[in-house]
């Protein structure tokens, strides 16, 4: 998930699920495995310039701030509402997927509202009308269920403002890491958080988090895309039968 700039959050989930542990206490533990491999990301992705910070730090807040309301909200919802959600939005970034990511330009930098933006040789045009919600709702979500909203984000910065494929990635990681941070604190407020489980596998994904992101700056990921659809769509189905077959 490294390698794609996304946090990996839905198949810990299952993982963590198939295994016999409460939505709760998956969620927070996906949130600090989500957090260890986004940081190892964003350090490699940073070393080899492709991590624009001044746009994380734009979009990204109600991002957090909604990941950490989630977050701490989480506990008023029962382990199968949370499968069920889970399972929605599972289906939801399938189908985000599938969208013809292409690097686009646009061109209302002179409106009020689009942030007229150049990083490195590239320049792009941040649609803010668009990307503040969007980022904000995908921070609730993500911050209650564990996931990271990186697969939402990418396609929202290539598609709605122009960034180029490599450089959303890379930002991305960077915002996974603090939005994970954010739904982790929230979970911890509502009392879900175990660190004997949650270090552990977080210690795991980390050393996967490492190999990944430095594979990433050497390779293409759109070549993941089918597979990570795939396994998107047989990880919703599982977590539905599991409340199904309860």
């Amino acid at each position: 998930m490294s390698m794609v700039g996304k946090g990996g959050g839905n198949f810990y989930i299952l993982a963590m699920a198939a295994a016999g542990i409460s939505m709760h206490y998956a969620a927070s533990t996906s949130q600090l495995t989500m957090l260890f491999t986004s940081v190892a990301a964003l350090l490699v992705f940073h070393k080899h310039k492709k991590l624009d910070w001044k746009l994380a730090l734009i979009i990204d807040p109600p991002t957090d701030i909604m990941a950490f309301v989630g977050g701490y909200v989480a506990g008023g919802f029962s382990g199968n509402a949370m499968k069920i959600i889970f399972s929605v939005l599972l289906v939801l970034v399938s189908l985000f997927m599938f969208l013809p990511v292409k690097e686009r330009g646009i061109k209302k930098a002179n409106r009020f509202g689009y942030w007229k933006r150049t990083f490195g040789n590239h320049r792009y045009v941040v649609n803010l009308w668009l990307a503040i919600p969007i980022t904000a709702s995908v921070g609730f979500f993500a911050g209650m269920i564990g996931i990271s909203g990186g697969t939402f984000k990418i396609p929202l910065m290539v598609l709605a403002c122009g960034v180029p494929i490599e450089i959303a990635v890379g930002t991305s990681s960077a915002m996974v890491a603090v939005t994970a941070l954010m739904g982790l604190m929230g979970h911890s407020l509502s009392g879900h958080f175990n660190p004997l489980l949650s270090f552990p596998i977080a210690g795991i994904a980390l050393i996967g988090g490492i190999m990944g992101s430095r594979l990433a700056v050497k390779s293409k990921p759109q070549n993941l895309k089918s597979i990570f659809t795939i396994i998107n769509l047989i990880s919703a189905t599982l977590m539905l039968l599991s409340v199904v077959i309860q």
